[in-house]
């Protein structure tokens, strides 16, 4: 026995490589041995162990709790008093059967195959209903409608749908969402629905002209109340009022809720409360809304709720439904190149994009720019990768202010902004993103005091550059345009060489905001500017007001001062 172990230890000095297969060999037996007798106990695997959210992850359902035993003889133990299932889950045993024999779960898919078994995946929150026609000039889906031509998924299109409380949500182009209450289409091929959404390309989001349109089993009825309604005045009945407000309801129990619903129901974006008829339609120009009367005119109580007013046969209490208007929501490029350049002229943080936004609204065309900004082309400005003199757009925006830069262009919209606003806007944008805040750390480091030496001079020569180098000016000031966006955009359209359609414009103040404005909830608790910055800016405001009316021109509006 000595010997045979003197031999085995010379051999294996000789060749340990051998040894250590061997000993790896006898450690991995050990092992197995230790699991078998392990299953001998059948050991329970908790709920907590086995999270139903991994096999939600993979379109699977969860099975409940589960005991493991060496003949594997209990699959799955099922809770007291029959499984319940969450909101996570709502298919049925047959729909995953059907699904399997469908072959979901295969490695080669089609197009509408693949786009139909990501919506099985998608929770309780939605129900795909279909492929269906969609038309710029009439859209299928009337509500809100938002791009975002990098990263527009299923779920983005859902959830901005319902949290404004509406009843479908369809996606279009791979990059487009529409809302709506109601599917005005006929359907169409699921072929044609083939395009990947552009931030999940594992789904289907529609097509050319075509949209995916799902029914939004969460929507809460709450939601579509009219608490997402946009209360508009209290105005006198217009004189056809048949003809302005063409459909109408009499609602002996009257409310605010019933009228609002009634009118989102027939799809028109104005909601009229006269007294116990509802009245819906359009702004145009049989009813402007522009003139508002005293509220207290339109104070009489709702017949079905004491708490509110309904208006009177006289005097119309009007709110904004969620439904929109798409009078001014077509855009394309222009048919044939123009001749000259307009520019859209404004220092940064001075509201440009949101007059490209207006000006895109009230002319039907893509307005471009002379930089080229990735998430506003993502977010709808299409124009923003063509080049600045492509001709292909109504005007270009700017912030240029040099004589050569200026002299490019052959007349421009010189939007000015007051500039306490601007240079806190502009501080936004560039350390939180377009629609973004600057954080707390910002405004109180080194950041804003050295912003506000190196931006607060260029606004004042910005204007002063245009207007001394400028051919064809028309000076706007952002307080203006928001205080009396008809009469302004009336005139920045006139420059464009576009005839102005009143309806148009009726239609774009419906739909001012846009995409690009800052929510007001983060304002700052404390004023950034010193007296020291304070002083450097009153200085410049003078000399662009000095500069205006040597031009015959309006000086800068009175809210510039006092600071």
């Amino acid at each position: 026995m000595a010997k045979l172990l003197v031999k085995l230890q010379r051999y294996f000095r000789r060749k340990p490589v051998h040894f250590f297969t061997l000993l790896a060999l006898y450690l991995a037996a050990g092992s197995l041995v230790f699991l078998h007798s392990g299953f001998a106990g059948e050991p329970m695997v908790t709920g907590s162990q086995r999270s139903p959210r991994a096999s939600e992850r993979l379109g699977l359902p969860y099975l409940g709790v589960m005991q493991l035993s060496r003949g594997f003889k209990a699959a799955a133990t099922m809770p007291e008093g029959g499984r319940r299932h969450g909101p996570w889950f709502k298919s049925t045993s047959k729909e995953l059967t059907e699904r399997g024999k469908a072959g979901d779960y295969g490695s080669t898919r089609s197009w509408a195959h693949r786009g139909r078994s990501g919506r099985e995946k998608e929770e309780d929150r939605a129900r795909y209903i279909g492929c269906y026609v969609d038309n710029t000039r009439r859209r299928t889906l009337r509500g809100v409608s938002f791009f975002d031509y990098k990263k527009m998924t299923v779920f983005r299109c859902q959830d901005n749908c319902a949290e404004r409380g509406y009843l479908y949500a369809g996606l279009e182009f791979g990059a487009e969402c529409y809302c709506g209450h109601k599917v005005q289409a006929s359907n169409a091929s699921e072929s044609e629905c083939n395009m990947e959404c552009k931030g999940e390309r594992s789904n289907t989001c529609g097509g050319v002209n075509r949209l995916s349109i799902y029914r939004l089993e969460l929507a809460q009825e709450s939601a579509r109340r009219y608490g997402s309604a946009i209360f508009r005045g209290c105005f006198r009945q217009p004189d056809n009022v048949s003809i302005a407000l063409p459909v109408s309801q009499l609602m002996l129990n009257m409310s605010v809720d019933k009228c609002v619903d009634f009118c989102t129901e027939k799809e028109y974006p104005l909601s009229a409360l006269a007294g116990t008829t509802c009245r819906c339609g359009f702004p145009t120009t049989l009813f402007t809304l522009h003139e508002r009367e005293d509220e207290q005119l339109c104070a009489q109580k709702c017949a079905g709720e004491e708490f509110e007013s309904c208006g009177t046969a006289e005097y119309l209490l009007v709110y904004q439904t969620q439904v929109q208007d798409n009078r001014c929501m077509d855009r394309r490029f222009l048919p044939t190149h123009a001749k000259q350049l307009v520019a859209l002229a404004s220092f940064p943080g001075a509201g440009n994009t949101w007059a490209r936004h207006l000006i895109e609204l009230a002319t039907g065309f893509y307005t471009g720019s002379y930089y080229f900004d990735g998430s506003l082309y993502n977010k709808g400005f299409k124009g923003e990768r063509d080049h600045w003199r492509s001709g292909r757009t109504i005007c270009i925006k700017t912030h240029e202010s040099g004589q050569k830069e200026i002299e490019s262009f052959d007349s421009a919209i010189l939007l000015i902004r007051n500039p306490y606003k601007a240079l806190m806007a502009e501080f936004n944008r560039k350390y939180g993103g377009h629609i973004g805040f600057a954080a707390h750390t910002h405004w109180k480091g080194k950041e804003w005091p050295e912003f506000v030496a190196n931006y607060a001079p260029w606004w004042a020569t910005h204007t002063l550059d245009w207007l001394r180098y400028g051919k064809k000016v028309l000076v706007v000031h952002f307080e203006d345009l928001k205080r009396d966006l008809f009469v302004q955009l009336q005139r920045m359209v006139g420059l464009l060489g576009i005839a102005a359609c009143e309806d148009r414009l009726l239609c774009v103040e419906g739909q001012k905001d846009g995409n690009f404005k800052r929510s007001g909830l983060r304002k700052l608790e404390y004023d950034p500017y010193t007296p020291e910055m304070r002083k450097m800016i009153s200085g410049y405001i003078k000399t662009v007001d000095t500069a205006l009316k040597l031009r015959n021109l309006s000086g800068v509006p009175d809210d510039y001062y006092p600071r």
